[in-house]
């Protein structure tokens, strides 16, 4: 046991625990209508409190048990049973209790991500049964497979902090939600501005800053690797953000706040999975080439479509996620990790193969079973919202709770009260 790596994974936790909230909440909250930041918010803060539930029960053991055939985990950890103070794993520097904890934080940012994309039009007992079964059959056994000593591992799928498991599989998860769903009622015929860049802003800043301990914490120590961490971290980050600058200035003649920053959580989730394995010169072209292929997701792809991923899940954490995930396969090298694997630039092509197939893998996954957990919830709740609770908008209908207690919403909320009170009687 090492006090050194100890105290630094206590503090990545709680900085994945900060990047869930306040930070993704606000960021998601942010860029709703001011009709739907309760709710939106409420997504974030519910599912981290279902999924850590979920992953103490049995989650973490699906995912960190004894392997089944390289499939699924084994049931050895039930109720954090036989998670103690002792060394994790048997050959890590830091307690049980402490990697436990860690995987847990990582499994409720990974559901809540997924409520950027339905958001505004999603029943709250759908989302509630959703954030306890989608952990369950589909991020565990990812988890397991690249993470817990599974079939991707042994074959050498490279993932440091969670390009594959928790990136892509939410992504795409969040737009087969999305397309299950339904867009939201005039989607299309109106604009669907952000109500509030302050708070967008504070949520993007406090995921920039968490993002050091989401990618820092998957080196389960403090030391060399971890400082590459950082610097790769950043530089992605900010190569992004830098590029999404200079698209927007190019193509609409005006850089915008919520573009750049948006810019750079797409350079922060492709440098996800690559963080510990590419050098900072890596990170950069990573970053620099993660804003276009975000860009052109979000206004191109799917103004054609005409799918509505609400906040763009899909379109930052799906695609930044597949092009991180297959980069690393490219720019990994030997002479910065020691996970013996080089990448496609440094003479083993085959690495790029084994990202190939991790990507597959976890669209695959997030496709299949996002589909079945929806279609099993709706036989027994609906997914959507009524017609007339949507326009009124989630905070009010729903939740009774406004964020801003402005005339027309007070007026709305007496209105309800009102109708409810009638219908009682």
């Amino acid at each position: 046991m090492d006090t050194g790596d100890t105290t630094w994974i206590l503090i990545a936790t709680a900085l994945v625990l900060f990047m869930h909230v306040p930070g993704l909440a606000l960021f998601y909250g942010g860029l709703v209508s001011d009709r739907n930041v309760v709710s939106t918010m409420m997504h974030s803060f519910v599912s981290l409190i279902i999924v850590s539930v979920v992953w103490i029960l049995w989650g973490y053991s699906l995912s960190y048990g004894t392997s089944t055939g390289g499939f699924i985990g084994g049931l050895d950890y039930l109720g954090f049973n036989d998670v103690g103070g002792e060394a994790a794993l048997g050959t890590l520097t830091i307690p049980h209790y402490l990697f436990a904890m860690l995987q847990t934080v990582y499994a409720a940012i990974t559901v809540a991500i997924i409520s950027g994309g339905i958001a505004g039009r999603i029943s709250f007992s759908a989302w509630v049964i959703f954030a306890v079964l989608w952990p369950t059959f589909v991020y565990a056994p990812m988890a397991h497979w690249v993470w817990g000593g599974g079939w991707l591992f042994q074959m050498g799928e490279l993932d440091f902090a969670g390009g594959t498991v928790v990136h892509i599989l939410s992504g795409v998860s969040a737009l087969v939600a999305a397309l299950m769903i339904g867009p939201r009622r005039g989607h299309l015929t109106s604009e669907q501005r952000p109500h509030n860049i302050v708070l967008f802003l504070f949520g993007a800043a406090t995921l920039w800053f968490g993002w050091f301990g989401f990618n820092g914490g998957s080196a389960l120590a403090s030391g060399a690797t971890t400082s590459l961490v950082f610097a790769t971290t950043h530089a992605a980050g900010a190569a992004a953000g830098l590029s999404w600058l200079i698209i927007e200035w190019i193509l609409r003649k005006r850089p915008t706040l919520i573009g750049t920053a948006t810019g750079v959580i797409a350079g922060l989730v492709a440098i996800t999975p690559g963080a510990g394995f590419v050098t900072v010169l890596s990170a950069l072209i990573i970053g620099l080439a993660a804003a276009p292929v975000c860009y052109f997701s979000i206004n191109f792809l799917k103004a054609r479509l005409k799918y509505d991923d609400t906040l763009d899940a899909f379109g930052v954490h799906g695609m930044a996620g597949i092009w991180g995930a297959l980069a690393t396969g490219i720019f990994a090298t030997t002479d910065v990790n020691s996970a013996g694997n080089n990448g496609l630039l440094y003479g083993n092509p085959e690495q790029l193969l084994h990202q190939f197939v991790g990507v597959v893998t976890a669209v695959v996954l997030g496709v299949v079973g996002t589909f079945i957990i929806l279609k099993v919830i709706s036989l027994f709740t609906s997914l959507r919202v009524k017609k007339e609770d949507e326009l009124l908008g989630l905070d009010l209908s729903f939740h009774k709770e406004p964020a801003y207690h402005s005339i027309s919403q007070l007026d709305n909320m007496n209105t309800l009260s009102s109708k409810s009170e009638h219908g009682a009687s």
